[in-house]
């Protein structure tokens, strides 16, 4: 593996990377950066957690300098991982005098402008609040020189397709375009000749069908209701996660699996989009500093870079085997080992065989003493309809894949909504991602 000392950057970039402890490249990243600092666009499919942030950020930093104009543009699909990238790009231009600024709905669009027109050279944002600010002429693309797409299936997913053409139409024809994904979808790989130059770097690393790292372990537990709280309690005892992402399918479930995590001595905090961008921060703040175990919807499933995660516990199966892909892909970052446990029910177990197909893994049968915590109490949950009081187990109704965090709601709705059909031999879910609020 080579060292980033080896592609001749300019000191103060080499400082900065030292500083952040990075001095070996990722596979993907010696694929990538000599590509791009060679002057080429590049489409990138690598699996979440390969350090493809760093694959594009280093040679735009190594290529600019400071102006008083956007020189780069970087489009994500949520908040959170907008934050995350625009922290990276600062730590990385601190050095070499290059301004960062992140934008995204949800805070205050006239702290943003402000930003900008103190001068900025690397922009990160979400496509709603993009759109806003190119609206109100406070952005100006016409001096990009680098536009990145990161997580493109992603924003695929999400119904941003439409917007992401809209900005691309914003930006000259004369710039550099990288797109990054996970996956590889028809309509990405379109996007990419509509956009791209013929001589493109094309960039796949591991198998096409590996999207899942081989450091991270699989196993299930099979039960319903309560029996689902024996069984994560059991895991919990049996391994001792020390840093821990469980997922839910709605924000109630993720709220009442909290609240019995907490009943029980546990440090566990919430995260989902029903929160506040505030309170969703301050959220992922405690989580990396001393809470243990975050719950959360698929909103954590995509981008967020939290390197030292264990495990990863699905309370709920995904309906959908690539947004398992997706979740855990939070575990086992950057080459370390993780574990990934999902609670199946006793209906599922088609489910479960389109999951170990499409993520190309064996899963195995976990073995857990819920005779132990059968009797577990669990938490008082209000009743939506009478605002009463119930114990245990969870509403029907349909499941909410509105999450990810749009960017805020800023703008107004453009119309439609879009739908999508799951794959891997699970066609009968139907998810639904409505267009809206960013």
């Amino acid at each position: 593996m080579k060292e980033f000392r080896e592609l001749g950057l300019k000191h103060e970039l080499l400082e900065a990377l030292n500083e952040m402890g990075f001095r070996e490249m990722t596979e993907v990243q010696e694929l990538a950066i000599p590509a791009v600092m060679q002057h080429k666009d590049a489409v990138v499919r690598s699996k979440t957690g390969s350090g493809k942030t760093g694959a594009f950020l280093v040679p735009i930093m190594q290529s600019i300098e400071h102006k008083s104009y956007p020189q780069a543009l970087v489009i994500v699909p949520t908040r959170e991982l907008a934050v995350q990238v625009s922290l990276v790009s600062e730590k990385l231009g601190r050095r070499c005098g290059i301004r960062s600024t992140v934008v995204y709905g949800g805070a205050s669009i006239n702290m943003q402008m402000q930003s900008l027109r103190r001068g900025s050279d690397v922009i990160i944002g979400t496509p709603g609040r993009i759109i806003d600010l190119i609206e109100r002429g406070s952005l100006m693309l016409g001096r990009i020189r680098y536009l990145v797409l990161d997580e493109a299936d992603m924003m695929l997913d999400m119904g941003f397709i439409e917007d992401v053409e809209l900005i691309i139409s914003n930006a000259p024809m004369e710039r550099q375009t990288m797109l990054f994904s996970a996956t590889m979808p028809r309509e990405i790989v379109s996007i990419a000749r509509k956009h791209m130059k013929p001589d493109a770097a094309k960039i796949i690393v591991g198998e096409e069908e590996d999207l899942t790292v081989s450091t991270i372990s699989h196993t299930y537990f099979i039960g319903n209701g309560r029996t689902k709280f024996a069984a994560l309690l059991s895991y919990i005892e049996k391994f001792n996660p020390k840093k821990c992402i469980i997922f839910t399918s709605t924000q109630r479930e993720s709220e009442y699996v909290h609240n019995f995590l907490r009943s029980n001595g546990f440090n566990a905090i919430v995260m989902h989009g029903g929160l506040t961008q505030a309170m969703r921060e301050r959220s992922l703040h405690e989580f990396k500093t001393t809470a243990t175990f975050l719950i959360s919807t698929n909103l954590a499933s995509r981008g967020l870079d939290i390197p030292d995660i264990t495990d990863i516990i699905n309370f709920d199966a995904p309906d959908d085997p690539r947004i398992y892909v997706h979740r855990v892909g939070r575990s086992a970052r950057m080459g370390k080992n993780g574990r990934a446990f999902t609670i199946f029910g006793y209906d599922q177990e088609d489910l479960m065989r389109a999951t170990t197909r499409v993520a190309n893994i064996k899963m195995e049968k976990l073995v857990l003493d819920t005779d132990k915590f059968k009797n577990v109490q669990l938490p008082m949950q209000r009743s939506r309809r009478e605002g009463g009081e119930r114990r245990g187990g969870f509403g029907g109704g349909r499941r909410d894949y509105r999450e990810g965090g749009r960017g805020g709601g800023d703008r107004s709705q453009r119309g439609g909504g879009r739908s999508w059909h799951g794959g891997g031999g699970n066609s009968n879910n139907r998810h639904e991602y409505k267009r809206g609020s960013r």
